[in-house]
């Protein structure tokens, strides 16, 4: 007999490799844009699980407590059995400011000699929990000489954009995504933007000076310095909210930038073979090169092309995928 099952109200299907997975989902406003929030979440092993949901336990015990987050590679369901399990855990504005180091000596005093978490650290030699306890309050920093880059737009990315309820979605959450996403505002945008870039041109023009001196390793650093100040200006210029300056470069830039063309001018610029010889001026000319023709205060429209960000983050959905509605471009 050929029974037929209704998909329940409010569920998805999607594809997960070969696998078909049935999903609650829950629309969040976003501004003008509904994304959907996808659960449940992919850990990597049993044990990544376990430790998320005894965090979920000790922390939802707490008033203050608004949502608790998965976030970076375990949110994006990148994560490998040797991989940190990272948490965000976001309190409510109303909580005394003591809250957030209160909180995390709690949970360090009580973890300290919890047999799971000590099971869980001995799987791997980097394997690590990671919790940060934060309040939402996102506020810009304006950088003095020598000032960049910061952290500013990771943070909203990765504990916003692209973190994933390890439960509910509290309301103070989910009004910061409404704050926050798809992007924060032009005004804002603009000033950040022109002061990333001047932070770039500013570290590319002292590198000859430091060759000149003989510094070739200050030189080095300042290249690397302004190496991620110009992914950073790439990232506002386009209204795209990062998950790094220092890994997943590939990703952030080839899918969901839409720059495969460009990343491959970004690994030769890091490439010196001889640390004391003319290259080090050479790579800075070549950066500077890539961000007068990539950054500016209003790229041209054919350089702004942004992906439609899939629910808890990830590489982007193609246009028209069912049971999606068009997210951030803005999720280790």
């Amino acid at each position: 007999m050929d029974i037929s099952l209704e998909r329940p109200k409010n569920w998805v299907e999607f594809s997960l490799g070969r696998e078909k997975v049935l999903a609650a989902v829950k629309p969040v406003h976003c501004g003008r844009i509904a994304q959907l929030m996808i659960s449940p979440l992919r850990f990597p092993t049993v044990l990544h699980r376990e430790v998320a949901e005894l965090a979920g336990d000790f922390f939802s015990a707490h008033a203050s407590v608004d949502t608790i987050l998965v976030v970076n590679s375990c949110a994006r369901g990148r994560a490998v059995a040797g991989s940190d399990l990272d948490l965000a855990v976001l309190i409510m504005p109303t909580a005394a400011r003591q809250e957030v180091q209160s909180l995390t000596a709690l949970w360090q005093e009580s973890m300290a000699t919890h047999p799971l978490i000590h099971r869980f650290r001995s799987t791997g030699r980097f394997t690590q929990v990671h919790v940060d306890v934060f309040d939402g309050r996102m506020v810009p920093t304006v950088w003095d000489d020598g000032g960049g880059p910061d952290s500013f737009e990771v943070e909203i990315g990765n504990r916003l954009a692209y973190a994933a309820p390890l439960h509910e979605a509290g309301a103070y959450f989910r009004q910061l995504r409404s704050q926050w996403l798809p992007y924060y505002g032009e005004d804002l945008r603009a000033s950040r933007l022109a002061m990333v870039r001047e932070e770039c041109a500013r570290d590319l023009d002292a590198i000859p000076f430091y060759l000149n001196r003989g510094l070739y390793f200050q030189a080095f650093d300042r290249l690397y310095k302004a190496f991620q100040e110009f992914l950073q200006a790439l990232f506002v210029a386009r209204r795209t909210y990062p998950l790094a300056y220092n890994k997943w470069i590939r990703e952030q830039v080839t899918e969901w930038l839409s720059l495969p063309k460009l990343y491959e001018q970004l690994p030769p610029i890091l490439s010196v073979r001889n640390i004391q010889g003319p290259e080090l001026g050479e790579k800075a000319d070549a950066l500077r090169t890539l961000l007068e023709r990539w950054i500016c205060p209003e790229p041209h429209s054919h350089e702004t092309a942004q992906p439609s960000a899939p629910p808890n983050g990830g590489p982007a959905a193609p246009p028209g995928n069912p049971g999606v509605t068009e997210g951030s471009p803005s999720v280790s």
